[in-house]
């Protein structure tokens, strides 16, 4: 395959292999996520500042597309664009053009022309973001925010940028995921990177009825009993119930659920006494995870937030260098015929 094919791997890379869109981390090798994550830290630094922003986005215009709602991730989205220079718009979806009558690919053409250079899109329908970006405006570069139960890989970008800086490298770490695993694009993205970074091995804890079918494809082990589970971890990750996408009795309650897989000292404890813990947020304390240990030493969770920030401004400033060189590299080609 080359770099031009439709499939999302390859519809985000120029034909040089840089980022021109970000996706999906399916298909994207170890050297680019390497990329990403020490570009990312490279931006770390800026929010350090007392003026942070560098002006690499500057006179380039990014919209925020969320057509599901996510206070934390639109945020810091929104507060990336910024400090590379960027100038930002916030759709609202539930009030647009779209609630009106008019098409997504309308509203996203009416966008395009009017000079925007990138869309970070939030949508419940998988493969959104790659339907945008392969036949509506392949020249915008788009970003994906979070899409169904398919992916989101900033997120697991910024909790790899955290588990790097805490462990100094993936080789030989232990992580598992722990919950609601079947709605969780978090969860995906995740294993697959741990998997391309060389973690040594990825385990999922939750119960059958959380868990996708064949989730073993995926790169991980399955673990139904969390007392086994969380043996000699250094990275446990806790998801959030998403109680939303829940359609039937998939618990008995939650109560039921903290007892069995809610992450509490007493379990904490049989990991390795370096185990850090992680959560991609919102938590529900008591429900996933108990207060003593979301605010503990052990707890990376606020960085995971401070790197979300960095991760977003390093894909951001990415995908629009490689949108950029792609085209000059077909103006030269336009002027050479």
């Amino acid at each position: 395959m080359t770099a031009n094919d439709s499939s999302p791997h390859h519809l985000q890379l120029t034909r040089d292999g840089q980022l021109r869109h970000f996706l999906t981390l399916d298909g994207l090798d170890r050297a680019l996520l390497t990329d990403i994550l020490d570009t990312a830290d490279s931006f770390i630094e800026v929010g350090e500042r007392t003026i942070k922003k560098v002006p690499l986005l500057r006179g380039r215009t990014v919209v925020n597309l969320f057509f599901e709602s996510s206070t934390r991730t639109r945020s810091t989205f929104e507060l990336a664009a910024k400090r590379l220079s960027a100038d930002v718009l916030n759709l609202d979806i539930s009030t647009s053009a779209t609630s009106k009558g008019e098409s997504l690919s309308d509203t996203l053409l009416n966008l395009e022309a009017m000079a925007s250079d990138m869309f970070v899109v939030r949508h419940s329908q998988s493969g959104a973001p790659h339907f945008i970006a392969e036949s509506v405006t392949p020249g915008v570069a788009i970003i994906n925010a979070g899409d169904g139960r398919h992916a989101h890989p900033t997120q697991a970008m910024l909790d790899m940028l955290t588990i790097r800086q805490h462990k100094g490298q993936f080789e030989g770490l232990k992580v598992a995921i722990v919950g609601d695993v079947l709605h969780s694009r978090v969860a995906r993205s995740q294993i697959r990177a741990l998997n391309e970074l060389g973690a040594g091995e990825v385990r999922v804890i939750a119960p059958g009825t959380l868990l996708p079918k064949d989730v073993e494809s995926l790169g991980c082990t399955v673990e139904y009993d969390m007392a086994r589970g969380m043996k000699d971890l250094d990275v446990v990750i806790m998801l959030r119930l998403q109680k939303e996408r829940m359609e039937g009795a998939l618990l008995p309650s939650e109560r039921e659920f903290y007892r069995l897989y809610g992450l509490n000292q007493q379990k904490l404890a049989l990991a390795h006494p370096e185990c850090i813990v992680m959560h991609p947020g919102p938590i529900n304390r008591g429900v996933e995870i108990e207060s003593a240990v979301a605010d503990g030493p052990q707890s990376v969770i606020l960085n995971q937030v401070t790197n979300g920030i960095a991760i977003r401004m390093a894909v951001m400033s990415m995908a629009m260098g490689g949108q950029v060189a792609e085209r000059q590299q077909k103006l030269s080609e336009r002027g050479q015929t």
